[in-house]
């Protein structure tokens, strides 16, 4: 994706300040939208519909194609509720259900014509021992477009048999305590995970590890709420142990430590679902577009020698070293020369004033206290002579790279994921990371309320605060939440999940 046009014909001489104008910059920005990987239409291979599912127990049973959409060798269709067991013995013709847990070969045909449709493995669920917890059946049919239809057909003609909604296995599995809301989202999130550490934070939080921690912190708050209302109501008598009221203000202390270290996680969980901004900016000619080219490894801007080839900024979605980033190409910064390529340098310019401000302190600046992390590429690295001077010493820390050759790749890949580990968080290490708004608005919610519990002065308060605090803790693994808020969770799940 390097055009070696991009190249000047005659190398600078390396005793000049040549060096400079080859520079490219990279920020990451940590401002971010919720969401700012926009992928292609049609790319996703389910087909979304809005929620609007039946009450889960409500005695129907559902039905759905689970795997993808499109002609596939093996296609799932799955069935969940009462229904289950009578459909699978009217598709199969047979007596009996087969063993439970076991796959086994079936003819499936048409119950209104007897007509052949299919030979399926079928595989019988028996609730509760199943993903909804009611009785499941799932067909694993050939994935042709004509038998997925038929096999659908055929069960809709079933009595008590309806199309599920999008999302309603999960939600029924949610509403017979299969999962609870944090899992769900974990669920969801593993499904549409695009890259390695997606993957890797959806699983965690499926397999309830935030679920796990916020229950444990709401055990505390009951603890502690039952001492100081044993404390109102018997603490006149002398029946209670001494230091009860000491010892739950010491764990209700120790909670508002750790609720306000996962707080201050700098938005990095959501940042890991929706995505980072990776900006490359830097003079025209530098070797932008080859870079992003290199990154994205696909011609997303088009190579030229000619100065003020990119106008605009334009933005590819990638996976970088297993994260999901937004990767931005920018105008070369200088004076455009016409009102096109104008707007394009104002635009990069949004995305980072760097020439006159950034290059002089990038070397001064904590990642800890900036609001932009940078990393400052030298491009180009192939017209340095072995036996020449290299770049200047006073430059700040810097990577070589020759996008034309590829040196310096792995070098730069290595820094970058180690940046957006710092900005998205690492998930195969430490705590969960909180992954929605929801999560947020609870946990401070939750710290909120603890900042009023104050037992010296009044206990009635103090167990009020308790009370509320336990509220939240609640409501984000799925306790006591609205209709409103579930429409809003499930509805981001695919037909037939």
């Amino acid at each position: 994706a390097v055009n070696k046009a991009e190249e000047p014909q005659n190398p600078p001489q390396l005793g000049h300040l040549a060096i400079i104008k080859p520079l490219v910059y990279l920020t990451l920005r940590l401002s971010l939208p919720d969401a700012l990987i926009r992928l292609p239409s049609g790319s996703r291979l389910c087909t979304r519909r809005s929620s609007g599912a039946a009450a889960p127990g409500s005695g129907a049973t559902i039905f759905a194609l689970s795997s993808g959409q499109g002609r596939c060798g093996i296609a799932v269709i799955r069935t969940s509720g009462p229904s289950s067991g009578h459909a699978l013995r009217i598709l199969t013709a047979a007596r009996d259900l087969p063993p439970a847990r076991h796959a086994s070969l079936r003819l499936l045909s048409d119950p209104r014509s007897g007509e052949p449709l299919d030979r399926a493995l079928v595989l019988w669920f028996p609730g509760p021992r199943s993903f909804t917890g009611e009785d499941c059946v799932e067909f694993h049919v050939h994935g042709g477009p004509a038998v997925v239809s038929g096999v659908l057909q055929a069960l809709g003609s079933v009595p008590g048999l309806r199309p599920a909604e999008a999302g309603e296995f999960t939600r029924r599995a949610f509403a017979n305590g299969k999962l609870n809301l944090t899992e769900v989202e974990g669920l969801a999130d593993l499904i549409h995970a695009e890259t390695e550490a997606q993957r890797r934070q959806a699983l965690r939080q499926l397999d309830g590890e935030l679920g796990h921690l916020c229950r444990g912190w709401a055990e505390t708050l009951t603890k502690a709420l039952a001492h100081v209302e044993a404390y109102i109501d018997f603490g006149e008598d002398d029946n209670l142990e001494e230091g009860v009221l000491e010892q739950a203000d010491i764990e209700v202390r120790a909670l508002e430590v750790a609720l306000g270290a996962h707080l201050r996680d700098a938005r990095r969980g959501q940042r890991l679902r929706s995505g980072a901004h990776v900006v490359v900016t830097g003079p025209p000619n530098a070797g932008k577009s080859s870079l992003v080219n290199l990154l994205s490894r696909k011609p997303v801007s088009i190579v030229s020698p000619e100065p003020g080839t990119t106008r605009d900024v334009l933005e590819t979605p990638v996976d970088l070293a297993g994260f999901p980033v937004l990767l931005s190409d920018t105008a070369g910064l200088r004076e455009g020369v016409g009102p096109v390529e104008q707007e394009g340098v104002r635009r990069a310019r949004e995305s980072c004033n760097f020439l006159a401000t950034v290059v002089a302190s990038v070397g001064a600046q904590s990642p800890s206290d900036s609001s932009q992390r940078l990393l400052l590429v030298l491009n180009k690295s192939d017209l340095l002579s072995p036996e020449g001077p290299g770049p200047r010493p006073d430059l700040p820390p810097h990577l070589l790279l020759s996008c034309l050759t590829g040196e310096g790749l792995d070098g730069l890949l290595e820094a970058l994921r180690k940046e957006l580990a710092a900005v998205c968080g690492d998930p195969s290490t430490g705590s969960p990371l909180l992954t929605r708004a929801r999560h947020q608005h609870h946990l401070q919610g939750c710290l909120d309320a603890l900042s009023h519990y104050k037992p010296s002065k009044d206990l009635a308060l103090a167990a009020e605060a308790l009370r509320v605090a336990r509220g939240h803790l609640t409501r984000l693994t799925g306790g006591g939440g609205t209709e409103e808020i579930l429409d809003i969770i499930f509805r981001d799940f695919c037909v037939g999940k």
